[in-house]
Parts: C-alpha cells; sequence; structure tokens
C-alpha cells in the first residue's frame, strides 16, 4: 500500500502524504513480494514508459529484502501460528501478505499498511493511517 502511494502521489496525494507521515524519518525497507507486485501491477495495467521510469525511482529508494534461510522458516512459522489462530494470514491466499508480515517480524520493524489482513497477528507491530 505505501510503495503504491508513493508511486501515485501526483496523481493523489493524500494517501502518500498520510503515508509519509507514518514513515518520516524511518529507513524504508520492503520484502522483495513488494517490489514483485509493483512490477507486475505496472505489466498488467500496461503502464507506459514515464510511468514505469516513476515506479523503478521509488523503488530505488527503498531496500528491498531478498527471503533467506531465516527469513523462509520465520513465514513457515507464521503460517503455521496464523493457521492454528484461524487467522487470515494463515490462508493460501494470503501468500504474498504473508512474506510482508514475516520480514517484518523478522527484522524486527514495523509493518506500515491499512489491509486487516495483518491485524492480530502476534508481535506484529502495525501502523496505519486509520489508528
Amino acid at each position: 500500500m505505501v510503495v503504491s502511494a508513493l508511486v501515485t502521489e501526483r496523481r493523489d496525494p493524500a494517501p502518500a502524504a498520510e503515508f509519509r507521515r507514518l514513515i518520516d524519518g524511518r529507513s524504508v525497507v520492503v520484502s522483495f513480494v513488494t517490489v514483485t507486485e509493483m512490477r507486475y501491477g505496472a505489466l498488467k495495467a500496461n503502464w507506459g514508459e514515464l510511468r514505469r521510469r516513476e515506479l523503478e525511482r521509488t523503488l530505488a529508494g527503498v531496500v528491498a529484502v531478498q527471503p533467506d534461510d531465516e527469513l523462509m522458516t520465520a513465514c513457515a512459522g507464521l503460517r503455521d501460528r496464523c493457521e492454528r489462530a484461524g487467522l487470515a494470514l494463515g490462508q493460501k491466499i494470503h501468500e504474498a501478505d504473508r512474506w510482508i508480515a514475516a520480514t517484518a517480524l523478522h527484522l524486527g520493524v514495523d509493518l506500515v499498511s491499512d489491509d486487516a489482513v495483518f491485524e492480530n497477528v502476534a508481535g506484529l507491530s502495525v501502523l496505519s493511517r486509520t489508528g
């Protein structure tokens, strides 16, 4: 959500401004999944070259965390805990979201998102525009 809002900031500045307030003064770290989803979305929407360049400039300003053995283990454990707790994040459909949450948990950083799928996950600190 945050990267998407930053990419579309010129077209719709309000969400980006709200997310910027939450991330101000922090290093921005994203999961490899976020980069993948943003690039896929640009392809699916048939973005032109200028808009794709804007996306790549935004992505160049963040650190993309790649999966390693520790992160893969963290993600597997997160899925198990979420399934056992009956949380949506444990469902297969939320694989990408789970990687994002596992990355935040593994690094011990806040996850910035308005997505309700991240609610009630033990140990996960979520910052949202609404709360």
